[in-house]
């Protein structure tokens, strides 16, 4: 065993980027970028990955007193699919912090504020042909934005529906093959865990995130 993998903690990931020996913008999107890297692994020579270079997003689950979970119904035309998801957006503003760009998602997609914020989760959407990253807020002591406040939806999220779901329902929905947004999935889950533990693995909303794009070393 390598002194390298003796350091190595089960199930703990580590950041280690390996030299970057070239890099092509193959596509440049309006969300996100196709790109190829050249990476050098050492001994294991130089090979060519391509990926999306993504902005990375935020996503909330939302609870109220009674434990119940705030759900949107939107459609989502790559899986051809009208998914029940949790709240979210992308980040792409610039230096945002994430929690607020978490706030600012929350009000325009479903109308709603929250005074009390926390870190839920962070995953890697798809590690092998994607950087986008998600931090996962869960919001609570929430209220309505008033009417004449609330943000004008354009698009898909015209037609968005919400609806308050008790947290063991959705979770059976999880479980039973019915819910399939990974943000809804991971946090729900996420959520069910942490309330089960008494809430003591939430993390403060500055808590490190080192997979968010421009602090991911290239």
């Amino acid at each position: 065993m390598s002194g390298r993998t003796s350091e190595v903690v089960a199930g703990r990931d580590e950041v280690a980027p390996r030299p970057v020996v070239g890099r092509t913008t193959v596509h440049a999107g309006t969300v996100f970028d196709l790109v190829r890297d050249d990476i050098d692994l050492g001994d294991a020579g130089v090979v060519t990955r391509e990926y999306l270079d993504h902005p990375g997003a935020v996503a909330i689950v939302v609870l109220d007193p009674q434990d119940r979970v705030l759900l949107l119904r939107q459609y989502r035309h790559p899986v051809r699919t009208v998914m029940w998801e949790v709240p979210a957006g992308l980040l792409d503003v610039d230096g945002e912090p994430a929690v607020e760009a978490a706030a600012r998602e929350l009000a325009e997609e479903a109308d709603v504020v929250a005074d009390r914020w926390d870190v839920l989760a962070d995953y890697a959407t798809t590690p092998g042909f994607s950087n986008e990253s998600v931090r996962i807020f869960l919001a609570r002591d929430v209220h309505e934005v008033p009417e004449a406040e609330r943000h004008e939806r354009h698009g898909e999220e015209a037609e968005i529906v919400t609806a308050w779901v008790p947290l063991d329902e959705a979770v059976a929905h999880v479980l039973a093959g019915e819910l399939h947004n990974p943000s809804a999935v991971t946090g729900i889950l996420a959520a069910a865990a942490s309330r089960a533990g008494g809430w003591a693995s939430l993390r403060p909303v500055e808590a490190e995130w080192p997979y968010r794009r421009g602090v991911l070393p290239d």
